[in-house]
């Protein structure tokens, strides 16, 4: 299929997938006249694309992960087929939203003490 049936089918824009194929996410052939060939799989790997970077992964982690990935959704490759530098990737990007998740929670609390303060009596 054409750059624009993906665009139509995985609601990407045609400019993102073209940014996916710079940054060796997606891999299309070409046909003799320069335009890009995908196979029916490219459907599934561009949504495979945009729920891992809508998870927070930056096209540079989901680089050295995709090709571990069993199929969508799913990151379940052998443990001793990750290589330590894509495990400490993945640990980084782990302790990142960790910590964004402590802040949330933090600024939750904080709001809901300030409530619970300035409220209006529900005596």
């Amino acid at each position: 299929m054409r750059i624009g049936e993906l665009s139509r089918r995985t609601g990407v824009a045609t400019r993102l997938l073209r940014y996916y194929e710079e940054q060796d996410l997606l891999h299309p052939d070409r046909a003799g006249n320069g335009y890009r060939s995908y196979p029916e799989s490219a459907v599934a790997r561009v949504r495979q694309i945009r729920g891992l970077l809508d998870s927070g992964l930056t096209t540079e982690m989901i680089r050295a992960i995709l090709p571990y990935l069993c199929g969508p959704g799913r990151l379940v490759p052998s443990p001793g087929n990750v290589p330590p530098w894509t495990a400490a990737l993945l640990q980084e990007h782990i302790d990142r939203i960790q910590a964004r998740i402590d802040c949330l929670a933090r600024n939750r609390d904080r709001l809901a003490a300030y409530l619970a303060a300035v409220g209006p009596d529900d005596g």
